[in-house]
Formats: C-alpha cells, structure tokens, sequence
C-alpha cells in the first residue's frame, strides 16, 4: 500500500513538473508581447523549458523561443520605423539567433503523430516570420561589417543564404536567386576573406564562383589571395587560369600568372604568357620590360633583353626600370669582357679586348645617367655610376659620385 502511494505521489509531481514547465512556455510567449515586454524574464523561462525532458521535444517550446527573439527584434525595428532610435546591437543579435530555434521548431513539428498523421501547427508561423525578416539579414551583415564585427557579418550573410535554401520556402520569394541573394553570396565570401580561417573563406569564395557575371573578378581575385597566404602555388596558379578563360580581358590574372613563372624559374612559359600580354597590350611598357628582364635573368639571352627593354623605353621615355635595366644589360656585358680581358697575356690582344669592354661602358654610361637625372636619390644608380666613371678614367665625375656616396 506504502508502494502505491509513493508511486502516485511521484507521478503527481513528475505530472505537475511537465504542467509547470508547459506553463512557463506560455508564460514566456505571452510577457513579450505589448509595450512592457520583459525579454530578460521570458528568455529565462523558455531556457528551462528547452532544457526539460518533459518539453524539449515540444515544437511549441522551440517556436516561442524563436518568438522571443523575433519580437526583441521587431520591438527595436519599429523604433527605426517611428524614426526613434533603436539599440541595434539588441536588435541584430535577436535576429541572429531566432533561425535555430526555428529550425528546430519546424523539424519537430513535422513528425507524425501518435496516429502516423503529420499535422504541423506553426508552419506558417514560420514561414511568416522567416519571410519578412528575410532581408534583414542583409542590413545585419552591413552593420556587423561597418562595426568590424566580421564573424558576425559572416553570420549574418551566412543565415540570409540559409534561409533562400529551405525546403519549405521551395518555388517561393525568399528562395529567389535574385540581385539580393547575389550580393550576399558575394559579401559572406568577403566577410569569410577577413576571419583568418582560409578554409572558410576559400569555400565562400568557391560558392561564390558559380555566379561569375557578379563580382568574378573581385572573387577570383580574392581566391588568389588566399591561395597566396597559404603558399599554395598549385591553387594559384590553377585558380588563375581558370580566371583567365572566364575574364580575358582581365590583365590581373594574366600577369599574377606570369609573376608566378618568373619567380619559379618557368622562364619559356613566362615568355609565352608575356608575350600573349603583349598581343592584347602591346602599348604597356611594363610588359616588355618584365620580358627583358626574363631574358637576361632567365634565359641568359642579352640580345633579346636588349630588344624588350629599349622598346620598353620607347613606349614609355621616363620609365626608369627599363632605362636601368638596358644600362645594366650593357654593364655587365663590359664587366664580363672586362674578366676576358684580364685572363689575355698578349698585350697587344689585352688592349684590344680592354677597349671592347671599355666600349660597352660608354654604352651603359647614358642609361645610368638617364636613370639618375628621374631619381636622383635611387643609390644602384649612383653605385653603377661609380664603376662605370672608374673604368672610364671619368675623374670629375667619379669624384662627385664618391662624395654621393658617402
């Protein structure tokens, strides 16, 4: 008989437990309500209720706790709408976290019943809610990216995008791929770009890349840099041919591409891809002194440089990289004829080569000149001044460079 009577008595309590907490969810609904809301209250209510056994499967307890934060943040939003101030900070964070109490929500909601019949009851709720919050989401990434607050703006993004991919929103307005979900797609990826996590930001970028009409250039140019970070060259280099077939006409690539080649010492590829720049750009000086320095540097070949440089230099008469760069292809020619000369015991051959040699710093002698008279204050200049007016027996000249030097 004792038995029975502890039994009941416990049942009552665990009865009366479940009742309490079922109360205090709608408790929790109704305190948000109305110009007295009380959040700090409510949110501590439906806490309990999400942590109870009894409740935590309850659709219901999940869909007010979304119901919580969407009226914080409608609360603040209307303020905005009656031209008060509202505390955004308050407003924005509600509004990030009301999605997974939805989801939630929904998921239980669609479970059959104690009959096999699925009858959900706050659907539409949902739906509702979701749906005209929908574009808020964008105002919450500025914000948050405005404030710095990066993870935040990814979020923010990262949950509008969420949203258009919902099952239940198939064939309707938010699932829209429209200008809206364009910019997002391509402003999460930027968001992703600023959180020092180059995975996630790769992967973003990579979404991204399936809309190629908007802001490729500005993806595929992020993608590069966070390649670059990681000094992944594979990556680099593939993901900058790939930019290249989408945006032809985007010299970014082309040249990021050809830097890559220089760099590693692919000096045949360096000078195909130089040379295919200079077909769609044969006015861009750059690109032709970039050629002359892979032939002299790369490919050892002077007569070449010699050739890409002075058509840098008439392209571009003030370039001062070209005009050095042919100088120095003549300077070290001289210095190279000069080492030949030295080995000679003939003195009559030893004049004659030492003249040769002499005869290639005259060549340099005007480039360098050149050079300086733009940039005055460049010091390789003044360096190569100096042992060009040495070998010329230029006293006056070697003089002054000396004292520049100093």
């Amino acid at each position: 008989m004792k038995r029975v009577l502890f039994l009941s008595i416990a049942l009552c309590v665990a009865v009366a437990a479940a009742f309490a907490q079922k109360k205090a969810v709608s408790t929790a609904q109704s305190i948000v309500k109305g110009d007295k809301a009380d959040f700090t209250e409510a949110r501590s209510l439906i806490q309990g209720a999400l942590e109870d056994p009894e409740t935590k499967e309850d659709p219901k307890t999940w869909y007010v706790a979304g119901y919580i934060e969407d009226q914080q943040f409608s609360a603040e939003r209307m303020k905005e709408m009656i031209g008060q101030k509202s505390n955004q900070p308050i407003m924005y964070e509600a509004l990030l976290k009301e999605l997974s109490f939805f989801e939630k929500a929904h998921a239980l909601d669609q479970l059959p019943d104690a009959k096999g019949k699925i009858k959900p009851k706050f659907e539409k709720d949902i739906k509702g809610i979701l749906s005209a919050n929908h574009v808020y989401y964008i105002n919450s990434g500025a914000y948050y990216f405005e404030e710095k607050e990066y993870s935040k703006a990814y979020e923010s993004f990262e949950q509008f995008l969420k949203i258009s991919d919902l099952p239940m929103f198939e064939g309707e307005k938010p699932a829209e791929r429209d200008s809206n979900y364009m910019t997002v797609r391509f402003y999460a990826a930027v968001a992703a770009t600023q959180l020092n996590e180059p995975e996630t930001a790769i992967a973003a970028l990579k979404r991204a890349t399936q809309a190629p009409d908007f802001r490729g250039t500005d993806v595929y140019q992020y993608l590069y840099n966070e390649y670059d970070q990681l000094n992944d060259t594979v990556n680099k280099e593939n993901i900058l041919k790939e930019a290249m077939v989408k945006f032809p006409d985007e010299p970014y690539f082309l040249l990021n591409l050809i830097n890559i080649y220089i760099f590693s010492q692919r000096n045949e590829e360096a000078v195909d891809y130089l040379n295919q720049a200079i077909q769609k750009d044969p006015s861009n000086s750059m690109l032709y002194n970039a050629l002359g320095s892979v032939y002299e540097d790369g490919l050892r070949d002077s007569e070449n440089a010699e050739k890409n440089f002075a058509k840098a230099i008439e392209i571009n008469p003030e370039y001062t990289d070209a005009i050095s760069n042919l100088g120095r292809v003549f300077y070290n020619q001289a210095i190279n004829k000069q080492g030949d000369a030295n080995m000679i015991t003939d003195n009559k051959m030893y004049q004659a080569a030492l003249a040769d040699a002499k005869s290639f710093f005259e060549k340099a002698r005007p480039y360098f000149e050149r050079a300086r008279e733009i940039k005055s204050d460049e010091i390789t200049y003044l360096i190569a001044l100096r042992g060009i007016y040495y070998n010329l027996n230029m006293g006056k000249e070697l003089a002054e460079i000396e004292e520049l030097l100093k």
